[in-house]
């Protein structure tokens, strides 16, 4: 099978760049149901143009790829150590031209292996099948919305539903209060597959193989047919709506699974996909290895989904130049678009932890400055500069423990990043004197264009790529206000008014 490696090179750069037809559609519907010049009508049109983008620049469509994971079909006497092996290779020759971010990191130590490849990385499932083809299908499934699946073990008490029994009610609740918790932090409007039944392991396994299905299709089975349409109707009127904003659109579709299971256990797990859907799969040639048909592609795909150019500008933004002054941050509030312009300095988990328990270099000034929850996807040009490919936000309420005092540590006036954070961060900001921007998450290129260089970066070797702090000089980067300095957060109101819609909504 000597063309095996490329084909799966080419598997991983289309699944990376250029979202599956059945997606498109679910997006371009959501695009035009959210009210013109709304918050949520700002997120979609953002994320239309970023996905134009990625496929115009081969670029990931976001920055994380997240785990790699593949679906392999293969006929009676097919060499599995030899693909496997095959699917390796391409992984790491995918992450060296930038189309995978290397996320493969030591579970203890977080030492980053620059390839993708380690211990159980990537995900690779082999079943057999009685075809002659091979059928490789990739998920690509970024860690933010992969954090916020969760599993129920029934009987249980669900918050703001009451008791879940061994029931289609109680899978019911589950799977509300699933789409509930979410919120703007796995980058919604979403995707989930359910898997109700099996153990632990198989349950959620199960969840992970609806999200196989396309967006259209029906369910087999005439009760979880119900349930699926059900559920769609009931989670897109929690108005939590795109990046947690408040909106139309919560979630883009629901597919769900079940299995037998023992009489001591019923679970129910829910795998949650952010709006970037990457997912696309091959039919093989056995002999030669070269692709024959690709999957989730269809004639009538639409190519291009952008209307407009983003987040546009009305003359009304304010604009940050950082440094940025606290006088400055005072008079922000909830709901302002901000343009930013000057020095940023990205910071995810690894900066966080570390900046806790060590000062930073005595070479760097972050006093009133502005760091940004992101870990990019990084390249070289021919002059052996770096440059950012992929640079959306990511997800900030894991930071939630240290970021108050990173704020008060490194004199910080801007946070930005996606999801929005907590009350210690916010009490922090309030103290400090601090503001929240909320990026469009997953609008990798389009924030990507924003940084005009980068003119530094520290931590490199320690942590890696997406955990180094890298120093941008950006222009025109746009976000929008979610937590102020004066106590006001968007993300607890959309929080608390949806809490009360999941509460109408299970008492129907």
């Amino acid at each position: 099978m000597k063309h095996l490696r490329d084909s799966v090179i080419a598997l991983i750069t289309e699944t990376s760049a250029n979202l599956p037809s059945d997606v498109r559609r679910a997006i371009a519907k959501a695009i035009e149901q959210e009210a013109p010049d709304s918050r949520a009508d700002l997120a979609m049109s953002t994320i239309s143009v970023n996905i134009d983008m990625a496929v115009d620049c081969n670029s990931p469509v976001c920055q994380d790829t997240g785990m790699p994971t593949f679906f392999v079909h293969t006929p009676k006497g097919a060499d599995q150590l030899f693909i496997k092996r095959e699917i390796e290779a391409g992984i790491a020759e995918a992450t060296k031209r930038g189309k995978l971010r290397p996320n493969a990191v030591d579970a203890f130590t977080g030492k980053n292996s620059g390839n993708n490849l380690g211990d159980h990385f990537p995900v690779i499932h082999f079943e057999p099948w009685e075809r002659d083809e091979i059928e490789v299908k990739l998920i690509l499934k970024g860690g933010g919305c992969e954090n916020k699946n969760i599993q129920y073990s029934l009987p249980m008490e669900v918050p703001g539903l009451g008791r879940a029994a061994r029931d289609i009610d109680g899978v019911r609740k589950c799977i509300m209060h699933a789409v509930f918790q979410a919120q703007g932090q796995g980058c919604s409007p979403g995707f989930i597959g359910v898997g109700i039944g099996g153990d632990r392991t198989s349950s959620f396994d199960l969840a992970k193989h609806q999200l196989l299905r396309t967006v259209d299709d029906r369910n087999a089975d005439p009760e979880l047919d119900l349930l699926e349409r059900e559920i769609m109707e009931r989670a897109n009127r929690l108005d939590i709506g795109p990046m947690g904003f408040a909106g139309k659109t919560t979630l883009l579709g629901c597919k769900i699974g079940k299995s037998h299971r023992v009489p001591a256990s019923f679970y129910v797990s829910v795998a949650y996909n952010c709006w970037a859907y990457r997912r696309l799969g091959v039919i093989l040639d056995p002999a030669e290895g070269a692709i024959i048909a690709w999957q989730y592609r269809l004639p009538d795909e639409i190519k291009r989904l952008a209307k407009g150019a983003g987040i546009p500008l009305t003359g009304r933004e304010v604009v940050l130049q950082a440094p940025v002054t606290e006088a400055e941050v005072r008079k922000l509030k909830v709901g302002d678009i901000v343009i930013v312009n000057g020095q940023m300095h990205t910071g995810r988990d690894a900066f966080h932890h570390y900046v806790m328990h060590h000062d930073l270099p005595g070479e760097l000034d972050t006093k009133d400055g502005i760091i940004y929850h992101c870990g990019p996807v990084v390249m070289k040009n021919e002059s052996g500069e770096y440059v950012i490919t992929s640079a959306g936000p990511t997800t900030s309420i894991r930071e939630e423990p240290y970021q108050a005092d990173v704020i008060r540590k490194l004199g910080l006036r801007v946070v930005i990043g996606k999801g929005g954070m907590g009350p210690k961060t916010l009490q922090g900001m309030k103290e400090s004197g601090a503001v929240y921007l909320n990026a469009i998450g997953g609008a990798a290129v389009y924030y990507a264009r924003c940084i005009k260089r980068v003119t530094g970066v520290h931590f490199l070797e320690e942590m890696g790529v997406p955990e180094a702090m890298w120093h941008l000089q950006v222009e025109s980067f746009p976000a929008i206000v979610t937590m102020d300095a004066h106590g006001n957060s968007l993300h607890q109101t959309v929080e608390d008014e949806s809490f009360a819609h999941l509460k109408v909504e299970g008492a129907r």
